[in-house]
């Protein structure tokens, strides 16, 4: 039967005999979930959240087919028998929600991002051609490890296999080991290895075929790509369909994606930022599912299943790859096939929770939905021993969250919001050039109070006397943040204004302007980008080693190119010393020396924040029981606030 609103989206796809229900995909994505190389119950109980949630198809993160193949201190291993029995757990668990479970098979090449020991690696690739992002001159690998590693991905098969799973997919994509052998410019061998095509395929073709030949002809070997590799380096579109028709006699389906790991501007396309739009690598899919029979996957920002459904309606691919998305609302499946999409809980792609963590070695989750990689702690919420009269202050990220937690854990909560618009900074942050999509955040969480029955109070400034009077059995305070104005040596000539008065248009500024940048976080290089947009000569003077060294990798990369590209000029370890008539002085953090800005007329000042906590002494005299959250506890970023408001709903 065919769905009324979701015809195509909602269409069973069968593979190699294996029925997807849907054509809703969880990509591969590490998760720093599983530790000494093992699947853990941690990582089946956030896989087996997708798959409750109603997700189709379910591609585990990397596993690795060889010891030279650990490309993190973290990396799943497929190496040995010992994988078997976490593997039959996490299929069994999924199966049993009727998803359909395939493991990446990887080996990085030269693409190894750390090691366990803090050494530097060894690395292998088709030839000594250095990755230029991680630095790694690699060896060129000697045939008898190219057997070894074959007879890698065939073994690591047979252990899926034998373990339930439905298929494994083979990574070629962003650059990784066999893209390397795939590519003329990094295979420059000299034997069967390399030279015309069929000598590059000759690698993916013994891997395919050993995978093959260990397992059995119900088993599904995927293969994933990057269409075109984003890097004057990388592989071309035109190579790689090239490619894939010669191959797709081997294949079940081809996953494709975009972007190389290879360099720092192809690398933004594994995790695309919201500066992206939505589904734009879609395009480069189609020409892959007009060319070739065997079924074709796309990924690349496809957040609400509308945007899916249009990919799927136009023949551009047979699936559409939602990761990010089913990180931020694991239910957003069933809750689309329900109708009920005013309840998903959209991705904005901040990037924030989930690959800034992986990137850091540390467990993902989603800034707007804490719970998620936190399945085991924070799976579910305790309903309330008994109902409170419960008041949040404050409706911001933090105090939106805890007031949809603690009401729908059965709280009676009233939620006061000083302004007009529920939001706090996520309002500012959406005025960003690039960060439209923030806003969305306060949307989300807005919605989560609505339908936990949270009674909501606008332009509604909270005192003393209206505590008193509304009697509350617990408070949760939430009050955020203003700008902080640091102390500095000024003569008051020059027009000197906060972040916070650009981005609400309080302030014109001048035609030559000086952003200091204490955060080193997204706020400085925004209002650079806004100002320079708009046709002021902008200097950027970061107190860091350089811009955006507190943001996710990707954000940071993209935020580099825009600033490049409007002549921003980015100084870096510069400290805010004064102004003097239209110059501005920095000292050099490192040097001490001075940096000096001649010619300004305004200074822009992103030096952080300061909480808003003015009410924690009178509520505390009063003996009422607080729980003070997010930046009204001290300023930090979305992601601290919800966390905390999560944490707050569930404590009162």
């Amino acid at each position: 039967m065919t769905h009324p609103v979701f015809p195509h989206l909602f269409q069973p796809l069968t593979i190699r005999g294996v029925t997807i229900p849907n054509r809703i995909l969880s990509t591969g994505h590490d998760t720093c979930l599983p530790h000494h190389g093992l699947v853990n119950d941690e990582y089946i109980a956030y896989q087996e959240a997708r798959a409750k949630g109603g997700v189709g198809l379910i591609v585990t993160q990397v596993a690795g087919v060889h010891e030279t193949a650990r490309y993190t201190s973290h990396l799943i291993m497929a190496n040995s028998d010992a994988c078997i029995p976490g593997y039959r757990k996490l299929a069994e668990a999924c199966h049993a929600h009727g998803a359909v479970v395939i493991s990446q098979l990887f080996h990085p090449g030269r693409e190894i991002m750390e090691s366990a020991n803090g050494l530097l690696a060894v690395t292998y690739s088709a030839s000594a051609v250095p990755n230029e992002r991680f630095r790694m001159m690699p060896r060129a690998m000697p045939k008898a490890l190219i057997d070894e590693i074959v007879q890698g991905y065939g073994d690591a098969a047979r252990r899926m296999r034998q373990a339930g799973l439905d298929g494994v997919e083979f990574v070629g994509s962003h650059g990784y080991l066999p893209a390397q052998f795939l590519n003329p410019r990094i295979n420059r061998r000299q034997d069967e290895y390399g030279g015309g095509l069929e000598n590059r395929l000759r690698f993916l073709r013994e891997c395919l075929a050993a995978m093959r030949a260990a397992t059995d002809e119900d088993f599904v070997i995927g293969l994933r790509l990057s269409a075109t590799e984003k890097d004057e380096e990388g592989l071309t579109h035109a190579e790689t369909l090239e490619a894939m028709r010669a191959l797709e006699d081997q294949l079940d389906y081809l996953n494709i994606t975009v972007g190389t790991s290879a360099s720092l501007g192809g690398a933004v396309h594994i995790a695309p930022p919201m500066a992206f739009p939505a589904g734009y690598a879609s395009a480069e899919a189609k020409d892959y599912k007009e060319a070739l029979k065997i079924p074709v996957f796309v990924v690349g920002r496809i957040n609400q299943p509308q945007e899916a459904e249009q990919i799927l309606a136009r023949g551009e691919a047979d699936m559409a790859g939602m990761t990010r998305a089913l990180i931020c609302d694991p239910a957003m499946p069933g809750k689309a096939d329900a109708g009920r999409l005013d309840d998903i809980r959209a991705c904005i792609g901040c990037n924030q929770a989930c690959i800034h963590h992986f990137h850091r070695g540390m467990g993902i989750s989603c800034i707007q939905n804490p719970e998620s990689g936190r399945e085991l702690v924070f799976g579910t919420h305790p309903v309330a021993a008994k109902a409170r009269r419960v008041m949040v202050i404050g409706g911001g990220p933090a105090g939106l969250k805890a007031a949809a937690i603690a009401a729908a854990r059965g709280h009676a909560v009233t939620l006061f919001e000083a302004g007009a618009q529920l939001g706090g900074q996520a309002l500012m942050a959406q005025l960003v050039p690039q960060r439209a999509e923030f806003g969305g955040i306060a949307t989300n969480l807005a919605r989560e109070c609505v339908l936990a029955g949270v009674e909501i109070r606008r332009n509604a400034r909270v005192d003393a006397d209206l505590i008193r009077d509304f009697a509350p059995d617990a408070i949760i305070l939430a009050t955020g943040a203003r700008p902080y104005i640091p102390s500095y040596e000024s003569d008051g000539a020059m027009q000197v204004v906060t972040a916070w008065e650009v981005l609400t248009r309080q302030v014109k500024v001048g035609a030559k302007v000086v952003v200091t940048d204490w955060r080193s976080d997204w706020i400085g290089p925004g209002v650079a980008q806004l100002l320079a947009r708009e046709g002021s000569s902008v200097e950027l003077a970061v107190s860091g080693v350089h811009m955006g060294e507190t943001v996710p990798l990707y954000v940071r990369d993209v935020t580099a190119g825009e600033l490049h590209r409007l002549g921003v000029r980015v100084t870096p370890y510069a400290r805010l010393y004064g102004t003097d008539g239209d110059s501005v002085f920095m000292q050099h953090i490192a040097s001490g020396e001075p940096i000096v800005f001649e010619g300004i007329e305004t200074l822009v000042l992103s030096n952080g924040h300061l909480p808003v906590d003015d009410l924690s002494g009178e509520i505390a005299a009063m003996g009422i029981e607080c729980h003070q959250i997010g930046d009204c506890m001290t300023p930090r970023t979305a992601e601290e606030a919800v966390y905390e408001g999560m944490v707050a709903g569930r404590a009162v």
